[in-house]
C-alpha cells in the first residue's frame, strides 16, 4: 500500500528532477539508484544518461544488472573504470576512504556529464543515510552533486513501496554496499581479499539467504544475515557446505555474527 505522504513525495521528486533539465545519474543497480534513474527516465525522457563505475570492489552480477535495466529502459548507459585501489590511500582502509573514493569517481562522472551536455550529476543517497558515518557524503557535496532522494525527505522504506508501485524488480532487493566496506578500518584491501568476500557472498545469495555480509577480520570471515534465517544457515548441511566453501576461497574462520545484519557494522568501533 502506498501512503498519500508516499505519493506526495514521488511528486516532489518528479518535479525536482524536472527542474534539472537534464541528469546524469550516477548508477549502481541498487534499490535507490534504480529508483531515482525510472523516475528520472519518466520525467526527462533522452535528457537523462546513467553512469557506472566498474571495478574489483563492485560485483559483477550487480554490474550485470546496470546493463540490463538501462538496456530495458532504453537509457544510455555508460561504464567507467574507477579502480579504487590505484587512489592514494585508499588500500591502506583509512576511516575516510569513502571519500577518496567518491571524489576520484563523481570527478570522473562530472567530466563525462560534461562531455554528454548534462547539467547536473544525480546521486541515489537517502534520507535514512543521515544517520550514519557517511565520509562519501562529504565528496558529494564538495562537488556540487546533488541527492534528490535526500532532498525530498525519502526514506529506504519510502522507496522500496514507490519502487513496487512503479513495477521495479529491485523494490525487494537486497542493500548492497561496495565491498571495501567489509574491511576491518586499517585493514590493508587486496584484489584477492576482495574476491573472497565477493564468492563468499555470491554463494550465500546462490543458497537463497536474503540480506548478507561478509565481513572480514584478517582470514576471518563474520557472516551477516538477518536472525530469522540463522536456523538455515546451522541445518547441518548448510554450515558444513559454508564453512567448507569459504575455507576453499582462503579464509581460515568462519564465523556467524550473533546480531545479524546491520548496516555500518564496521563503524561501530568509531
Amino acid at each position: 500500500m502506498i501512503t498519500r505522504e508516499q505519493m506526495e513525495k514521488l511528486k516532489k521528486l518528479q518535479d525536482y528532477l524536472r527542474s534539472l533539465e537534464s541528469v546524469a545519474v550516477a548508477f549502481s543497480s541498487g534499490v535507490d539508484s534504480t529508483f531515482l534513474l525510472k523516475v528520472a527516465k519518466d520525467m526527462l525522457g533522452d535528457k537523462v544518461m546513467a553512469v557506472t563505475a566498474q571495478s574489483c570492489s563492485f560485483p559483477k552480477r550487480e554490474l550485470k544488472e546496470a546493463i540490463a535495466f538501462c538496456e530495458k529502459e532504453g537509457i544510455k548507459h555508460v561504464i567507467c573504470e574507477s579502480e579504487e585501489l590505484s587512489i592514494e590511500g585508499f588500500a591502506q582502509n583509512p576511516k575516510n576512504r569513502c571519500y577518496l573514493c567518491k571524489k576520484e569517481l563523481f570527478e570522473k562522472i562530472k567530466k563525462i556529464a560534461a562531455d554528454n551536455g548534462m547539467k547536473a550529476i544525480v546521486e541515489g543517497s537517502n534520507l535514512d543515510d543521515n544517520g550514519d558515518y557517511r565520509p562519501g557524503l562529504q565528496a558529494v557535496a564538495e562537488l556540487g552533486i546533488k541527492s534528490p532522494l535526500r532532498h525530498c525527505d525519502l526514506t529506504k522504506a519510502d522507496i522500496r513501496a514507490l519502487s513496487h508501485y512503479l513495477h521495479l524488480p529491485t523494490w525487494e532487493k537486497q542493500s548492497f554496499a561496495c565491498l571495501s566496506s567489509r574491511f576491518v578500518y586499517g585493514e590493508t584491501i587486496t584484489e584477492e581479499k576482495l574476491g573472497m568476500v565477493d564468492k563468499a557472498e555470491q554463494l550465500l545469495l546462490d543458497m537463497g539467504f536474503h540480506q548478507v555480509r561478509v565481513r572480514i577480520h584478517g582470514m576471518m570471515a563474520r557472516i551477516e544475515i538477518d536472525p530469522s534465517e540463522f536456523g538455515k544457515l546451522m541445518e547441518e548441511e548448510n554450515r558444513e557446505k559454508i564453512a567448507k566453501t569459504l575455507k576453499v576461497y582462503g579464509f581460515t574462520y568462519v564465523t556467524l555474527d550473533l546480531m545479524g545484519y546491520r548496516t555500518g557494522s564496521m563503524n561501530e568501533t568509531l
